[in-house]
């Protein structure tokens, strides 16, 4: 894989470009689904530059929580602002300066890689999507692809087209779910290298849901542990790893997971 030098050109609005901590604000979050409760009172900041991680079991509220986060969904309580703006009521104001990338998602799979990328960028208000388009692709690694339909592509391949689409715009806010899922190790390594590269570059914030703990420790500055639908604990990597008396992250993750308590010890089994 190529060295690492992200280019970062803004494409953000202007009435968006000065926006201050934090740039991710949510309060009190709730959603419910015909007397089901999928999440309920999730609260948390993500500032400009940090790295936040939505961690928990299958079924814990993390992809509803996105989903509302996105706009997506709209929230039975609380609140969603994104650089300023109240997803709710103004989210056409902050979504030209988001994006989201998820290898569970599909693209169009009848358009080729540069077709694809010209139309997202088209779509987040680009200018010279082909320009930015041949850019990010050159970035990673897609190049050789670009005239390939993404429906013929591998699963590692889609997987970097779907982080190009999400940077197409140099988004100021970046989702991130399961972003190195189907890449080898090597290229996984590279992509993780890679996002470090470019949010020290572009001072973005990124709000990342993964079940690697091994990328969390090394991507993220601040850990949200979820358990159906609530957030449970918080904090640093290193903080919940001393908290619970564990030698990683996903052991910290194995007893919220299995409702064992912060420092209690895990009888033999």
């Amino acid at each position: 894989m190529r060295p690492l030098r992200p280019l970062v050109k803004s494409h953000v609005p202007r009435h968006l470009a000065g926006v201050s901590d934090p740039i991710i604000r949510v309060r009190n979050l709730g959603k419910q689904f015909d007397g089901f409760t999928a999440v309920h009172d999730v609260t948390f900041d993500v500032a400009a530059g940090g790295t936040t991680a939505l961690l928990g079991a299958n079924g814990a509220g993390k992809t509803t929580t996105l989903a509302m986060l996105l706009g997506v969904l709209l929230p039975s309580s609380g609140s969603v602002t994104i650089l300023g703006h109240d997803m709710r009521r103004a989210r056409h104001k902050a979504m030209p300066a988001v994006n989201f990338s998820s290898p569970y998602v599909d693209l169009p799979r009848r358009l080729t890689v540069a077709q694809t990328l010209r139309f997202f960028a088209k779509l987040f208000g680009v200018r010279d999507a082909r320009t930015r388009a041949r850019e990010i692709a050159a970035e990673l690694e897609l190049t050789a692809q670009m005239h390939q339909r993404v429906g013929q592509l591998s699963a590692g391949q889609k997987t970097r087209v779907s982080l190009a689409k999400a940077l197409i715009n140099a988004p100021r806010v970046l989702v991130l779910d399961e972003p190195t899922a189907s890449l080898d190790p090597d290229t996984g390594d590279w992509m993780r290298s890679y996002l470090a590269a470019y949010q020290r570059a572009s001072g973005c914030a990124i709000l990342l849901a993964s079940h690697n703990m091994a990328e969390v420790e090394r991507l993220c500055d601040h850990v949200l542990m979820m358990r159906r639908g609530g957030i449970v604990d918080r904090g640093a990597p290193s903080t919940l790893i001393a908290r619970y008396g564990r030698a990683n992250l996903e052991e910290v993750f194995l007893d919220i997971a299995r409702e064992r308590r912060a420092g209690a010890e895990v009888a033999a089994q």
